[in-house]
């Protein structure tokens, strides 16, 4: 991110002129399905299991429509090489069909006669008939390299108008997220992009105090970055999951059997060093629940400190840990979290992220929950809607809290 960049706004719907145009919109659909499909099938038996992004962009799509104008949806689901069946977006249309009670239309291919033809047929203001998705972006080889006919072609199946709501590909610079932008008239971002935007930027740039950063998962060098934003801007940062373990090798601890990033140990040493010296708080968990191996039924004790015997491995903060982050994060002003305290998905090993979970959802303080893994927790306990804001954006959400630049918002800003 430029150094003024989050103090230039993003252009939002309110300055766009809809009206009895077709609007290209970007949207992340990118959704969990039931499992793999066979090859030589268009995967009927295949469901979605979580539709939240397809939820999440439904405001969007019906703030343009009773605008009055008609949608051209362009969307990625996997990470196919060329056509496959097996990642069509035809369940995703049929999803968002349901919610919006009315007409989606499956364009046959991405781009091409036919498509442009669908385009064309689109009648703004006629419901029934005024929303076309693409099939998924990524069977076109140029969208992940940005390809300026990919996104000539875009740009030209709308009337010089292009939406980006799709904040889970905004750190991406393809042709559908960033490319289209600069062959139309008018650009700008959706609600959901609007708002993940703000509320991000927000929580660095003027947080209620005290700032409580909960950062966990596996590994240190996934979110060092993370780590050293808060450092800088939190009054308080927590860290849970096996990311502790490095920070207590480098600390002489020893940690038995439990999963270490080696490379991890020296940025957690930095990591230490710089807090100390910038006067932010960053705590570590004090006891851990241990087990033999990474299974549900394995043998468990609880350990009342860190120091891990050999043949035991850590896989959750310890009951004494999550009631000092519980009363962390009660007293917080603002909360930011993302990633779990430890192996959540094992029920022995849940304690620790559901307490942490439940903290937030209860909490007076603003919360900002990073997606991932963090929001999959929220959603489990059933605490997903009890939070300031669940980002769809788990990669996003980290780079734009590092400071990185999200080429698909930078290309929003500025009047």
């Amino acid at each position: 991110m430029t150094p003024d960049a989050a103090t230039t706004p993003i252009r939002t719907l309110e300055g766009l002129d809809v009206r009895g145009k077709r609007v290209f919109v970007r949207v992340d659909f990118n959704v969990p399905l039931s499992g793999p499909a066979p090859a030589d099938s268009n995967a009927p038996d295949e469901v979605i299991t979580d539709d939240t992004r397809i939820r999440a962009a439904v405001p969007t799509i019906e703030k343009l429509l009773a605008d009055g104008a008609a949608l051209v949806l362009a969307a990625h689901l996997g990470r196919p090489k060329g056509v496959d069946p097996a990642l069509s977006l035809a369940r995703a249309a049929a999803r968002l069909q349901q919610l919006l009670g009315e007409s989606v239309t499956l364009a046959p291919a991405v781009v091409g006669d036919e498509v442009t033809a669908a385009a064309a047929a689109l009648e703004p203001g006629v419901q029934g008939k005024r929303v076309l998705m693409l099939e998924n972006v990524r069977y076109e080889a140029g969208e992940t390299k940005n390809d300026p006919e990919l996104a000539k072609a875009f740009a030209a199946l709308s009337d010089g108008v292009f939406v980006n709501d799709a904040f889970g590909a905004a750190h991406r610079a393809h042709a559908s997220t960033e490319g289209v932008a600069h062959y139309v008239e008018q650009s700008a971002a959706g609600l959901l992009l609007q708002g993940e935007v703000e509320t991000l930027e927000g929580i660095l740039e003027n947080p209620g105090r005290p700032l409580v950063a909960i950062v966990g998962g596996a590994k240190v060098t996934d979110k060092i970055g993370v780590i050293d934003a808060f450092l800088d801007r939190a009054d308080t940062v927590l860290i849970g999951g096996a990311m502790a373990f490095p920070f207590f090798k480098a600390q002489g601890h020893d940690i038995g059997s439990s999963l270490c990033e080696e490379e991890g140990v020296e940025p957690a040493a930095r990591a230490l060093r710089d807090a100390e010296a910038k006067g932010c708080r960053l705590l570590l968990p004090s006891d851990l629940s241990l087990g033999k191996e990474f299974s549900a039924d394995t043998e468990q004790q609880d350990l009342d400190g860190v120091d891990t015997p050999d043949g035991w491995m850590g896989l959750d903060v310890g009951p004494k840990t999550a009631q000092a982050y519980r009363e962390e994060i009660l007293s917080a002003g603002s909360v930011f979290w993302n990633g779990p305290m430890g192996a959540f998905e094992l029920a022995p090993f849940e304690p620790g992220t559901r307490t942490v979970a439940e903290a937030v959802a209860e909490t007076k303080a603003t919360t900002v929950v990073g997606g991932g893994d963090s929001a999959a927790a929220l959603q489990q306990f059933g605490l997903g809607d009890q939070v300031t804001h669940l980002s769809t954006g788990g990669g996003a959400s980290l780079e734009l809290i590092e400071g990185k630049t999200l080429p698909g918002v930078e290309v929003l800003r500025g009047s």
